[in-house]
């Protein structure tokens, strides 16, 4: 009897660990920005994605066995100020955070958590390349209903409460909350618009980031996938903000 317990166990342990990760299939895809070196469709190569941002109780085991991740030994070049503020402590969550899409987490923190899993962070394209699907189609970017109910996420104060990691259900590829949950890291999250001499300066180009995706975009009616662009392209890597989490994805084998 023990030995079956045993086997169901492992059984569901290894169907919980399929889930995490599905496979995404390539294909063409024209992204919303304009890249003057690649006009038209890019080929976006098959790759393994997270179901579900990471949450509070994985990134606390990451800091506990990487403590120098944990909030009071990380570098300030890696993190700024609020690095992981929203935990009551150094390396504690509450029950009620557990799962919770993490958040304040900078990039540098984000990349070293994918690169533990024997992951990275996606690039933009791959990201918006599955966060164009609905729940049947896999690209619904012509739908005007489909982008109103995206866009009511960001009318949303930023101080609403988070719903659990992995809530909605699944689009089209099985993978969820890719909107109205977290903004998400990506890996070339400081190459997209606004660029680094702009963000040192001071000239107020965090603050106005909504309308500075329009300059560079292909689609200038997809307001909220400008939206998130323009708001990862004002982020230096070692910032972090109270609604910014991450997931991360796999080459595929």
């Amino acid at each position: 009897m023990r030995k079956l317990v045993a086997l169901a166990f492992a059984a569901v342990a290894s169907m919980a660990s399929a889930h995490d990760y599905v496979a995404v299939p390539g294909g063409a895809f024209t992204t919303t920005l304009r890249y003057e070196d690649a006009p038209g469709a890019a080929t976006v190569a098959p790759f393994r994605m997270m179901t579900q941002p990471v949450t509070n109780a994985e990134f606390l085991a990451f800091a506990q066995a990487h403590p120098q991740w944990r909030r009071d030994n990380v570098a300030s070049v890696f993190a700024a100020v609020g690095y992981l503020g929203h935990w009551p402590g150094l390396a504690r969550v509450d029950p009620a955070q557990r799962d919770l899409p993490v958040t304040r987490v900078s990039w540098f923190a984000a990349s070293a958590y994918c690169a533990a899993q024997g992951a990275r962070l996606p690039r933009w394209i791959e990201w918006e390349y599955v966060a164009a699907a609905d729940a049947l189609r896999r690209d619904a970017r012509n739908d005007p209903a489909w982008r109103e109910r995206i866009l009511a996420w960001y009318a949303r104060p930023a101080s609403s409460a988070l719903p659990k990691a992995g809530a909605q259900a699944p689009n089209a590829y099985g993978i969820r909350d890719l909107h109205g949950v977290v903004w998400e890291w990506v890996d070339d999250h400081g190459a997209m618009l606004v660029d680094a001499d702009n963000r040192n300066q001071g000239d107020g180009a965090r603050g106005r980031f909504c309308g500075a995706a329009a300059l560079a975009a292909n689609d200038r009616s997809n307001y909220a996938v400008l939206m998130r662009v323009a708001m990862l392209s004002s982020l230096e890597a070692a910032d972090s903000t109270t609604s910014l989490g991450f997931r991360c994805v796999k080459e595929m084998k």
